[in-house]
């Protein structure tokens, strides 16, 4: 059986994520109170795996989740994007008038922003996470008042799949992986970061992300997370020894094969 750290409570969309990486499998899901709760979990324990997210298409990334990564010894072993669809839900018995508050995760909340907007008898409260707050509603009892109340239906999160480097191997495919994260820092010249792009543009390799942020103690100077997908792992391979003389700190997180975007 596998053991999958999450961040949040049981019923949360992280354990969503965890439980549909794992189709058709055992796995026993550990909850964690914070990131970097379940990052120091993971650190003590090699033979846990985890899942975070990373980022998300209306709130942007999650930029703790990458330095965090960074700083690991874990790699990333896969991804999985995951449709994010709100509700409303109460005590049984309760109707939408009857609400005083809505508790949930800051991100949630700016989610169903519109909705929220709408109802200003209903006081905003922030929770650390979903399930923690109220959802998950048939786990805990309650009932659903209103289905859909994200503000953009097109709301998915995407999430990494964590393991230990000593056994990360065993859970990739070589022959199905088409992705990589990448993580590099660059000098404060001219045309550092344009050279870098370019020549990934020569091995037509695919810039699909690129998170920049501010190296600490080093004023103006970025670290860059970025992924990257390809067809030929040769010439990925090409790509990443011409990378590594240009950039300083290079690292691959991990590479893995790319999810399909959920359909809506």
């Amino acid at each position: 059986m596998k053991r999958i750290t999450i961040q949040g409570q049981p019923g949360c969309f992280h354990e969503t994520a965890a439980r549909c990486s794992f189709p058709g499998e055992q796995v026993e899901i550990l909850p964690c109170d914070s990131f970097d709760q379940q990052f120091a979990r993971m650190a003590a324990d090699p033979t846990l795996l985890g899942i975070a997210a990373i980022e998300n298409t209306i709130a942007g990334s999650l930029l703790p989740n990458h330095e965090l990564l960074r700083r690991s010894s874990l790699a990333v072993i896969g991804e999985y994007k995951l449709r994010i669809s709100h509700v409303l839900a109460a005590l049984p018995g309760e109707a939408p008038c009857d609400i005083g508050e809505v508790h949930s995760h800051p991100i949630a909340l700016m989610q169903c922003g519109d909705y929220l907007k709408a109802h200003p008898a209903m006081k905003v409260v922030e929770r650390d996470d979903t399930a923690g707050g109220a959802g998950a509603a048939e786990l805990y009892g309650l009932e659903i008042l209103e289905r859909g109340i994200e503000t953009n239906k097109h709301n998915f999160t995407r999430f990494l799949l964590l393991a230990d480097r000593s056994c990360a191997a065993g859970f990739t495919d070589p022959a199905r992986t088409n992705k990589a994260s990448l993580v590099f820092s660059l000098p404060h010249t001219q045309g550092s970061l344009s050279k870098v792009l370019t020549l990934l543009s020569f091995y037509e390799i695919n810039l699909s992300k690129i998170q920049s942020l501010p190296i600490i103690g080093r004023e103006w100077e970025y670290r860059f997370y970025v992924d990257v997908t390809f067809d030929d792992a040769v010439r990925y391979r090409q790509a990443i020894e011409a990378a590594r003389p240009l950039t300083s700190d290079f690292r691959i997180l991990g590479e893995y094969a790319e999810c399909p975007n959920p359909v809506i």
